[in-house]
């Protein structure tokens, strides 16, 4: 399993609105394109403005033709379009590609 944590760098004023055309919109078109997320989080300083959360995927290839699904589905790019109308929600994203180690087993 390939463990994708993705952070986002927010413009300001903007960490509402992302989390909710997550919670509107994103998660299920995550799920659409065989991508689930797996935790969410936003810092707690809150002056870094970021926001955190974990796609899995099989694997890499998997990981991005179900990316490349996402980014030409119809409604994703109408929600951004609608979700942007007032400016881009994202400074800079970042993305950490991490696998299980054999000595951990998560109970």
């Amino acid at each position: 399993m390939l463990y994708e944590l993705r952070i986002y760098h927010m413009n300001p004023g903007k960490m509402k609105v992302i989390q909710d055309r997550f919670r509107d919109h994103v998660i299920q078109l995550f799920m659409n394109h065989g991508m689930k997320v797996t935790q969410f989080w936003e810092d707690l300083d809150e002056s870094n403005n970021r926001l955190y959360y974990v796609v899995e995927h099989p694997n890499m290839e998997m990981r991005n033709l179900n990316y490349d699904r996402f980014r030409n589905d119809p409604e994703w790019i109408e929600v951004k379009r609608i979700s942007e109308l007032e400016g881009p929600l994202i400074n800079k994203q970042e993305s950490i590609f991490m696998k299980n180690v054999a000595f951990f087993e998560n109970k």
